[in-house]
């Protein structure tokens, strides 16, 4: 564990770390449900790409009720408010299901991810102030491969699930057109159980929450309370952040979320088999989160960034142009790079903010809204074209914005020095 030696800050790290893994879970059963749902629903690619703007709308909407939260409650009350919101919208899967609405469906997750937003607006800053401020981003970093933990997990245990269960296109083929929408709506019931059992696990980390004393983050020399969340904008390195957290989220999110329908059309597999295939993408993941926090030792995290980032960029050119299992190896090698982008980005844009801290905490967690517009675009372009591999011009100019972040836009200066 990085830098932590006390042992009271020792457990509260280790319970905030736990966070990280439950919201990667919700996350990544996403991917699952956009396949799930697009059948049985019978939509569109733009049209299931509904299921990431539910998500990540709410981000946008909640950070800064995230951020007010946490500076007049505390962390504490924040992880509880978050949890218990994460759960209620879990719960609501099943009414979801019985009612057979795609609507309630979004309904559901736009819920979910307002818990994930308090979430994260509060985890994310907690777990890099627990330690010296010298080692913030290999801590944080830490932290985030148990997020990557989950994304190697959720697809596997999702796609068995959730996919696995209903009818074949044989049967469906056979019926009438009523009998086949009724059918496929049916088979949205699939969802209930997993969804309970994450509310039920989050309603007891909650309690757990409620019962333990975590330590109170003394503020630095110099931090005083930032006037409004316009004052934070003062910092450069926060505003270049905001877009790189906002590209980063897009193309993360059209990356894995869209896979199980980008693989079967690149490399011809099935769903399944993408969804096997999702998981080695979630291993990759993982493995770089935990090589990238052992690198950032030797390397500084901006460098290693624009590293990531141009590599990246490379290897979307494949995803576009290639053909076959060659695709698949180039999205499991975009996984592996872009695994220390996220907490990389978040640490390096709120260096120094000082009393700005949670301001500028909630200006970077709104700006994952990036995952609701950014594959819609994916989806739009793809739906154009009829090819969903033209769709990785996204992820590629996001990988751009991401490396000039790492070049140059990482630097701490204040916009009145400029």
């Amino acid at each position: 564990m990085p830098s932590i030696t006390s042992k009271s800050y020792r457990f509260a790290f280790i319970l905030i770390t736990s966070l990280f893994f439950l919201w990667g879970f919700a996350h990544n059963l996403d991917p699952v449900l956009i396949p799930h749902l697009k059948r049985s629903f019978t939509l569109t690619t733009t049209q299931s790409t509904l299921v990431d703007s539910a998500v990540f709308i709410a981000y946008f909407i909640m950070a800064l009720p995230a951020g007010f939260i946490m500076k007049k409650y505390g962390y504490k009350i924040g992880i509880i408010t978050g949890l218990l919101l994460f759960a209620i919208g879990c719960f609501l899967f099943i009414p979801a299901a019985n009612t057979q609405l795609y609507s309630f469906f979004l309904v559901a997750l736009f819920i979910i991810a307002c818990g994930l937003t308090i979430l994260e607006t509060a985890a994310n800053p907690y777990a890099s102030s627990l330690g010296p401020p010298e080692t913030s981003t290999l801590r944080l970093n830490f932290s985030q491969s148990f997020n990557g933990l989950a994304t190697a997990l959720a697809p596997a245990i999702g796609v068995r699930i959730i996919l696995t269960k209903g009818f074949s296109d044989e049967q469906l083929n056979a019926m009438t057109e009523s009998a086949r929408k009724i059918a496929l709506a049916s088979e949205a019931s699939s969802v209930k159980l997993p969804y309970f059992i994450l509310g039920s696990i989050l309603v007891l980390v909650a309690v757990i929450f409620a019962f333990t004393k975590l330590p109170v983050i003394q503020k630095a020399e110099g931090h005083v309370a930032g006037k409004n969340i316009l004052h934070a904008f003062k910092y450069r390195h926060l505003s270049w952040a905001v877009a790189s957290q906002f590209a980063y989220v897009g193309a993360q999110v059209c990356v894995f979320s869209l896979f199980i329908l980008y693989a079967p059309k690149s490399a011809g597999i099935t769903q399944v088999e993408a969804g096997d295939y999702l998981s080695v993408c979630g291993i990759a993941f993982l493995i770089g989160r935990f090589l990238g926090t052992f690198l950032m030792k030797y390397i500084q995290p901006q460098k290693l960034l624009a590293l990531y980032a141009v590599i990246n960029v490379l290897l979307c050119i494949v995803a576009i142009a290639g053909h076959g299992f060659v695709t698949v190896y180039a999205v499991i090698g975009i996984c592996f790079f872009m695994s220390i982008m996220f907490p990389t980005i978040f640490a390096l844009g709120i260096k120094d903010l000082k009393g700005d801290t949670e301001f500028g905490s909630s200006l970077i967690i709104m700006s994952i809204v990036g995952g609701a517009i950014l594959p819609r675009i994916f989806g739009y372009i793809s739906d154009g074209t009829g090819n969903i591999q033209y769709g990785y011009i996204v992820p590629l100019v996001c990988f751009i914005v991401i490396f000039f972040f790492g070049w140059k836009g990482y630097r701490v200066i204040e916009k009145s020095q400029l």
